[in-house]
């Protein structure tokens, strides 16, 4: 440790485990060879209703209130949560079967599994099964790695899933890093390996021709969002197939943990065509289709029938895209946003976050936009749609046209600077910011060259902000702004500490996964942001839902960027937390959406709902 720097690490802090966790961040998750129960996991069987909501086709139009009314009944039954007692269903039989909870004097079940014992047995005698309604101490006792807590609280969420939305509800900055990014990585890495029961629908090339009908046999059918991968292209992680499914999962609880989207109307669906991941082919536990990935004819043909099927099934639903491959995303997107609801979070969601940390940086700098030069480490598709949105807030707000806009924005890939020398061998969504302009073939050179003043690593290469980046980011710009962006935490470009410290202190700074903070020897704490979409996505999808869009248009991702620029106090800029803690985010997604809705119902992209009075804030807040 450097003199002068001491990591905090408070009481009630999530990450307390994360330092720890990192040096076995690929350790344990066990191996259950059960084909059995891959069949039953693969089928994927969904949690019982939160509350029991009968529809018919004649009344499955969706109500804002009637699902806020099923979302306040399970708030308020949190309020009394540490009031209440309930008895396990486990008897005290024998006291050696238990231990006692860390710092907590509760009884817990002690693991055991019996040789040759099942997933029921399993299911039955686990760490998260206490004396007491759920806490998150008492869910996570004896869970050390954080893949531990992750499948901790999958295991409530199968046994008792009003105390799952409850807790998630509660505790939802507590949780996050479990049920969403690092950790998430991890699980869909170990998906096909782990004890775990899908919560979501597997869509497979062997469903072509029927997909309509799998849909209408779901459980559930008032459905209104739905998060969709094909796998291929996981967080930083690369392709892991039917494991994608543990993104979806992910992905579709903060729509009811920051947005109060009931959790009966959402599905998270994997699209399985195939992996090109050689290890997983090999797996015998592998739950997914043992072949290469679909490519061509026989990939988009399938993705059409899907969309076609969804677009059938539920006219209004909101389709989420999620983690499909640079040569995909694009495309999808392009091919299906004027058909219906629809919108790829990796592209438009890292957007909006990204411009949103920025515009809050330049609050804190006193600055414009329109004085700031960008460089992107890292030109994919997140990297790319970053950009594009960068450039419409300058056509916007600032006048420019979107070619010169473009111009403010570089961008470095594996083989050096974007630039016109290369087009001959760009990929197309590189070529509008392939700039006339001389080519250098590594970072620390295009910073030296041309002088950026915000500095945003997509790369997930590890490092690639070395202190020779950052000090000379420093060396021409009083308060540098940096964002290394990559996921999972060993993806990311540098850390907070490296950054913090190449800059003598100086840096702006935000990050995809979580920091620690650093509290200086006078004993000023300065806090890392995370750049999580978990603050816009939920907002900006459930505002469509709300307002029954047809279509979502990328100012939308403008209009909640800069709401959520607005929403930190400058005292919580200077000591860098650019984003409202999470802790608020039932609030900070009622402003966005407030925000999303009247743009769409103003620009003629969606209906008014029915109960709007005088104030959007007041209807998505329920006030």
């Amino acid at each position: 440790m450097r003199k002068g720097l001491v990591f905090v690490r408070e009481r009630d802090q999530v990450l307390g485990s994360q330092a720890r966790s990192q040096r076995d961040y690929f350790g344990g998750g066990g191996n259950h060879n059960n084909t059995s129960t891959r069949r039953e996991r693969r089928g994927g069987s969904l949690i019982r209703p939160l509350y029991h909501h009968h529809t018919s086709r004649a009344h499955s139009h969706y109500s804002y209130a009637s699902s806020r009314r099923r979302l306040v009944r399970l708030q308020a039954l949190t309020s009394d949560t540490k009031r209440r007692t309930r008895r396990s269903n486990t008897r005290v039989e024998d006291a050696s079967t238990y231990i006692k909870a860390p710092g907590t004097g509760d009884l817990v079940v002690r693991k055991e599994r019996e040789k040759g014992g099942g997933e029921e047995e399993e299911d039955k005698n686990n760490i998260a099964m206490v004396e007491k309604d759920e806490t998150v101490q008492s869910v996570f006792a004896g869970a050390e790695r954080d893949i531990d807590k992750y499948m901790a609280l999958r295991r409530l969420q199968t046994r008792d899933s009003e105390a799952y939305y409850r807790l998630l509800i509660q505790n939802t900055e507590e949780v996050l890093p479990y049920i969403y990014t690092p950790t998430v990585g991890e699980a869909c890495q170990k998906y096909s390996n782990l004890k775990v029961k899908t919560v979501g629908l597997y869509i497979s090339l062997k469903d072509r021709g029927r997909i309509l009908e799998k849909l209408r046999s779901w459980p559930k059918q008032d459905i209104k969002v739905a998060v969709v991968t094909d796998g291929e292209r996981i967080l930083g992680l690369g392709d892991l197939g039917a494991g994608g499914m543990g993104i979806s999962e992910g992905k579709i609880l903060l729509y009811t943990a920051a947005a109060g989207v009931a959790p009966e109307t959402c599905l998270p669906i994997c699209l399985d065509v195939g992996t090109n991941n050689e290890a997983l082919l090999n797996d015998p536990e592998y739950i997914g289709l043992r072949h290469k990935r679909a490519v061509g004819h026989a990939y988009f043909s399938f993705v059409d029938e899907f969309v076609r099927a969804l677009k059938a099934w539920q006219p209004n639903l909101l389709l989420q895209f999620e983690d499909f491959g640079n040569h995909t995303a694009f495309m999808l997107l392009n091919k299906y946003r004027n058909q219906l609801c629809c919108f790829n979070d990796d592209i438009q969601g890292t957007a909006a976050i990204t411009l949103s940390g920025i515009l809050a940086a330049l609050r804190l700098k006193g600055e414009s936009l329109a004085d700031q030069k960008v460089l992107f480490y890292g030109a994919g598709e997140a990297g790319v749609g970053c950009g594009e949105l960068i450039a419409l807030a300058l056509s916007t707000w600032h006048g420019y046209s979107m070619v010169e806009a473009r111009k403010r924005i570089l961008f470095m890939d594996s083989k050096g600077l974007v630039c016109k020398s290369r087009l001959d061998t760009l990929q197309e969504h590189k070529i509008s910011f392939a700039h006339d302009m001389d080519y250098v073939p590594d970072l620390l050179s295009a910073v030296k060259l041309h002088r950026p003043t915000v500095l945003i690593g997509l790369s997930t290469q590890r490092g690639a902000f070395t202190q020779d980046v950052i000090r000379e980011m420093r060396a021409h710009c009083e308060r540098p702004v940096l964002f290394p962006l990559s996921n999972p935490t060993h993806k990311a470009e540098c850390t907070y500490e490296e950054a913090f410290m190449g800059s003598s202190g100086k840096v702006i700074f935000a990050s995809g996964s979580p920091f620690l903070p650093i509290t200086t020897s006078n004993g000023e704490t300065f806090y890392p942001a995370q750049a999580n979409n978990a603050y816009i996505f939920p907002a900006v999808g459930h505002a469509a839902v709300i307002c029954k869009a047809k279509t979502i248009p990328e100012e939308v991702f403008l209009e909640a960027a800069r709401t959520l620029s607005e929403l930190s106090s400058y005292s919580d800029l200077e000591h860098g937390r650019l984003f409202p803690s999470f802790s608020e985010i039932r609030s900070v997604s009622s402003k966005i959406m407030a925000r999303v809705c009247k743009y769409l119902c103003e620009n003629g992209y969606g209906e008014i709902p029915e109960g709007l009075k005088d104030s959007w804030l007041e209807f998505t807040s329920g006030s």
